[in-house]
Formats: structure tokens, C-alpha cells, sequence
């Protein structure tokens, strides 16, 4: 058997094991009366990212040194302090297949029985039950709270627990400016839904052994979030896509073809591409200059992230020294206005099986920006061309018609949002109107496109956008290097960077 190196904070759990009469009677161990033993249980990664629970099991002849051993890497897992020891955990039996209380029974309640995890599950029967419960219960018997279901899910879990955090503390979350207080309580997610972006963009893999194995060992990823407003009323927390025009409309149409399942996403996607609708309104935003990276500096987000880090301390240095609303007020707001097919901000990548790269492959889990990507005016065969660029290697962000600025705060304003409603802003910028693309072929009057944020349509197109850093913490280790061609940061590039 090949020999291999297991760190402690990846053995999972140490057991006394009971040798069979067959066991006993292999090789040398027959002539002894009574061997001992015990089993180790380790994460054993495999290719893609994929953790597996692996196990080996060691023979002694003495029972009491057999019980030193035990005893001793008992308390070396106990040292462990990171590790979660009671969860609450919500499913979602309607999501993806309906698969997902099957998922979590199967795959991943026996290896929470195995790491000692006590777990109090809710399995959830209505929308919005998980936040609704987030609000009542006891959470501070709790060391997470874990999802099993798609990012929809997640969003849920999210919004309870920063909601109730928000309550505690007696913050207003319809104040645009308030200081949100940020959410301690880890968040694991058991992909089990249609999209697991989430997921995907922050362990690598859509694989629920996977992540119940990131969970037991007890791994920490900051995320940040991105609060959505509207004038001073709290519409949405992002964490992912906050996509209007081309992402909007997709998420408008599928909603009414839920019955075709997954399927819809193409049909929708596809639908929405002929008809080429374009938008006009204003974008106004706040450039990240606390942040070390850039858009296009091609330096994905791994694990122990060195952007990630230097920006955290960055963007502290700056509120410290000049506090958080002065920042915010005296900042100078960077305004475009023009025709656009799309306005897409992410906080991460947003990768998943069919973007191994995603919307902005340089995007950060935890630096506290966004990436806001203008994707302007263009015929229908340039914009199949970026499309394809989400698919492949190349530089999507490499055409004329393609603007990516990394952000902290955005507005957006448009002709039916301006005639209908109040200001968004008070700035004193000008807004500029928005309408559907003027074609004989178009055949429709569609003045407004949706903001899809996070796979769910908000009420309005005027919003405001903040960022803000690294306010939920989840259970996952970030995505590991697994190759020299996704090598950490040369001391050159930090230099650079510098």
C-alpha cells in the first residue's frame, strides 16, 4: 500500500474497530490470541476537486497502547475547534429532482452520525419556511446552519440569518447607509437543486459528499454580499448575479415555463437571444480602490486568496481612517450612459459546469467589490461571440462593445423607473430613459427588462447596490490549487500587485 500524509484537520473520526475471525486469521496476525485495532477516517481528495471519506485501519497487539493511540488522536480532533459539533439543517424536497431528502439521508447523515454531528432537520414545505424559522429559533445553540437544496435555497438560509441578525441588533435594513452587522453563523451548502452556482463557485465541485466533508472538518469562506435597494426600501441580498437586460429577461420568461423543469433555462436562453432586446438607461458606481486585483488581471480566487486578504485589510484601513459614511458621501461616482444589452454585477466568478470560468473569472469571494460588466449595444452575431467566451478560455472581456469595472457600489436608472417612481439617487446625475429595441421583426412593446438577482426577479429596475465585504461566513475552503497551470501568487505577481 502506497504510504500517504493526512493533516489532522482532515481525519474525520478515529474508532475502536472489532476484528472478524477472518481478519484475524491474515499473515502474521493469526499466531496472536487477541490483535487490536482502529479505524481512522480521512478526506482522500480525488480529481476536480472531489473529497471523498477514505479509511485505514491499524493493527497492535497491545490493547493498551492500541487505547494510547485512540485516546491520543481523539484529542488532537477535539483540539479542533473549528469543527461544527450541532447543526440545524434545512431540505428543500421540491428543488432540482426532488431529490434533495434523499441526498441528505443517503450521502450525507451518516457521515455527520460518523463525525459525532448532532443535527436537528427541518424539512421544508412552503417558500420562505427557512427564513421564517431562521427568525424563531434558538440559533445560538447552533454552530451552522446547513442547506440542502440549489442556490434558491441557500438565498433563503442567507436572508434568515442575516435578517435575524439585523433584528437582534436593531438595524433598519431599508436604510441604504446603515452598517449592517455581519452574519458569525456558518452557512454550509448539500447542492441538491438546478443550479448550484454557489456551490460550484466556492468549493469547486457540485458534489454533496463533497461538501458534507468541507462541513465536518470544520472550513471557513468568507463571502461577501451585496445589499439591493430601491429609494429606502430593502429588496434583495446578493451574492452571486444581479443580471438586467439579457440574464433578466431569461429569468422573466423561464419563471412561466416551470413545468418544463431544467430544460427551460435553454429554451428561455435561446428565445431571448433572437429577440435582441437592448436597454437604455445610466449606470452610476463607486470604483473599488481598496482592492488589490483587477477584472482583467486573469488571478482566479483560491484558497488562502491573497487578493481576498489584502483588500479586507485595505478597505479597513480606509474606514478607519476616514469612516465609513464621509467614504461613502464624499467618493467620487463614475457615471455611463448608453444602450445595453446587458449589466451584469457578480461577487464571484459564477461558474458552474458549462462556464468552468464564469461570468468574470477574476471575481473574488471575499475582497469586498463587485464586477460590474457592460455589455453595450452590439449586432446579434458580436454578442453570440461574447456568449461563446463563457464557454472557453479566451479573454471574454476582449471586445470593443465590453466594459468590466470592479465596484463597491452601484445605481442604475431608466425612462420608466423615472417617470414612475422617485429618484434612486440624490447625486444629481442625470437619467436617461430605457425602451425595447426598435425593430419591425421585435413584434413587442417591452419598456423595462428585470433584475435577476440570484435566480429570483426583483419588483424594480432602479436600484441601489453596496457591497459588503466578507459578511457571511460558509462552510467551504475556497477552490484548491490542482494544477501548475492554476499556481498560487509568484512573489512577481505580488510584487505587481504591490
Amino acid at each position: 500500500k502506497e504510504n500517504c500524509f493526512v493533516p489532522t484537520s482532515e481525519i474525520i473520526a478515529v474508532e475502536e474497530t472489532e476484528l472478524n475471525k477472518k481478519q484475524r486469521n491474515i499473515g502474521k496476525w493469526q499466531k496472536m490470541a487477541k490483535p487490536h485495532a482502529f479505524t481512522v477516517y480521512y478526506v482522500k481528495k480525488a480529481r476536480n476537486h472531489r473529497w471523498r471519506c477514505s479509511d485505514v485501519t491499524f493493527w497492535c497487539v497491545d490493547e493498551h497502547l492500541c487505547n494510547q493511540w485512540i485516546q491520543a488522536l481523539k484529542e488532537l480532533l477535539e483540539m479542533q475547534k473549528s469543527r461544527p459539533k450541532q447543526l440545524l439543517v434545512y431540505i428543500n424536497p421540491y428543488g432540482g429532482k426532488r431529490q434533495g431528502k434523499s441526498i441528505y439521508e443517503q450521502k450525507v447523515a451518516p457521515l455527520f452520525s460518523l463525525a459525532s454531528i448532532s443535527t436537528d432537520v427541518v424539512i421544508t414545505e412552503h417558500a420562505n419556511h427557512a427564513k421564517d424559522n431562521l427568525f424563531e429559533v434558538n440559533i445560538n445553540k447552533y454552530d451552522g446552519v446547513v442547506c440542502v437544496g440549489g442556490d434558491g435555497m441557500f438565498s433563503e438560509v442567507m436572508h434568515g440569518l442575516i435578517g435575524r441578525m439585523q433584528k437582534d441588533s436593531g438595524i433598519d435594513q431599508n436604510n441604504p447607509k446603515a452598517p449592517l452587522v455581519q452574519c458569525n453563523i456558518r452557512i454550509g451548502i448539500i447542492p441538491a437543486g438546478s443550479t448550484d452556482c454557489i456551490c460550484y463557485s466556492t468549493v469547486g465541485i457540485s458534489d454533496p459528499v463533497t461538501s458534507a466533508l468541507h462541513i465536518i472538518v470544520g472550513d471557513c469562506q468568507p463571502l461577501d454580499v451585496s445589499s439591493v435597494h430601491h429609494n429606502n426600501t430593502f429588496l434583495k441580498y446578493s451574492v452571486s448575479l444581479l443580471g438586467y437586460g439579457f440574464y433578466g429577461d431569461i429569468l422573466k420568461d423561464s419563471e412561466k415555463k416551470r413545468w418544463m423543469g431544467p430544460m427551460r433555462y435553454d429554451y428561455s436562453g435561446f428565445k431571448t437571444f433572437l429577440s435582441h432586446h437592448y436597454y437604455e438607461g445610466t449606470i452610476s458606481f463607486q470604483p473599488a480602490k481598496h482592492t488589490v486585483g483587477s477584472p482583467r488581471d486573469k488571478d482566479s480566487c483560491r484558497t488562502g486568496c491573497y487578493v481576498c486578504k489584502k483588500s479586507e485589510q485595505q478597505l479597513a484601513e480606509q474606514h478607519k481612517e476616514c469612516g465609513l459614511k464621509h467614504e461613502e458621501d464624499e467618493e467620487e461616482w463614475k457615471v455611463i450612459k448608453g444602450k445595453f444589452l446587458a449589466i451584469n454585477a457578480v461577487n464571484m466568478s459564477c461558474a458552474c459546469p458549462r462556464s468552468p470560468k464564469g461570468l468574470s473569472p477574476a471575481a473574488h469571494l471575499a475582497d469586498g467589490s463587485a464586477d460590474l460588466i457592460l455589455v453595450r449595444k452590439c449586432s446579434r452575431f458580436d454578442f453570440l461571440r461574447y456568449l461563446v467566451r463563457h464557454t472557453n478560455q479566451d479573454d471574454q472581456f476582449d471586445f470593443s462593445f465590453v466594459d468590466v469595472y470592479r465596484v463597491k457600489s452601484f445605481q442604475f436608472t431608466s425612462k420608466l423607473s423615472e417617470d414612475n417612481e422617485s429618484n434612486v439617487t440624490d447625486i444629481g446625475k442625470k437619467r436617461f430613459g430605457q425602451f425595447c429595441r426598435d425593430h419591425p421583426a421585435c413584434c413587442c412593446n417591452i419598456a423595462n427588462s428585470t433584475w435577476n438577482c440570484d435566480g429570483e426577479t426583483l419588483d424594480s429596475s432602479a436600484i441601489q447596490v453596496r457591497v459588503h465585504c466578507q459578511f457571511v461566513k460558509l462552510f467551504a475552503r475556497g477552490i484548491e490549487e490542482n494544477s501548475k497551470d492554476e499556481a498560487a501568487y509568484s512573489q512577481s505577481s505580488i510584487e505587481q500587485l504591490l
